[in-house]
């Protein structure tokens, strides 16, 4: 299989269980509590859909020299940083395509959740239309606004968040003992050339000498 179809059906496939994790718990949770904390939820859940979108962002405007430094310094984080700027191709499709719009989709149907309840207050006389109208319009307005402020704290400060990536990529790897966002590096070793045994190598030394003439 291209390896480019493998990784688009990869992505595909991570984003939709995902979507079914997040979605499925975060229904529990408002079926359990009340409107204001599913407001909450629905505001955490755009939270972490502008935070994985700095991170993303982020990993692509991050150099490489600084995290050089500071992992030969031993500073903590610094060589999982390092990592992150190195796969950030693979970073920045997970962070802004798997995170971004799973995120931006779980919250549309949290608000829908949320239209449902406030629908059971509000008079009758209120249109659902409209009601649903403003609910969409908050969410697209909170995710939208969150990521086009992200963006320049992202580029600005990329080596910062990178960095603080880095920190908690090692907080993991230290407690499960994974180690994320493995970087194949080439084998640029040269091969060997296998040893001649004793005669050959005297048999070549004879001929070299016969090709000189320096044999009697």
């Amino acid at each position: 299989m291209d390896q480019r179809l493998a990784r688009a059906l990869s992505v595909g496939f991570t984003t939709f269980f995902l979507a079914i994790v997040v979605n499925f718990v975060s229904k529990i949770l408002l079926g359990r509590v009340g409107l204001v904390l599913g407001l909450f939820v629905l505001l955490g859940i755009v939270f972490i859909g502008v935070a994985f979108d700095v991170i993303g962002t982020a990993s692509t405007a991050a150099k490489r020299q600084p995290f050089h430094a500071m992992a030969a310094k031993r500073v903590y984080g610094a060589r999982q940083a390092l990592r992150i700027v190195r796969s950030a191709d693979r970073v920045a499709n997970f962070c802004n395509d798997v995170v971004g719009d799973m995120a931006g989709t779980v919250s549309g149907a949290i608000g829908a959740s949320i239209v449902i309840r406030l629908m059971m207050v509000m008079p009758p006389r209120v249109s659902e239309t409209v009601v649903s109208t403003i609910v969409v319009g908050i969410i697209a307005g909170l995710t939208v606004g969150g990521k086009a402020w992200s963006k320049n704290m992202a580029v600005n400060d990329a080596e910062q968040i990178v960095l603080a990536a880095g920190k908690i990529i090692a907080g993991i790897e230290s407690v499960t003992g994974a180690t994320f966002l493995r970087h194949k590096r080439p084998n640029h070793r040269k091969r060997s050339r296998p040893r001649e045994s004793p005669g050959r190598q005297d048999r070549n030394r004879k001929r070299s000498d016969n090709e000189s003439g320096t044999t009697p």
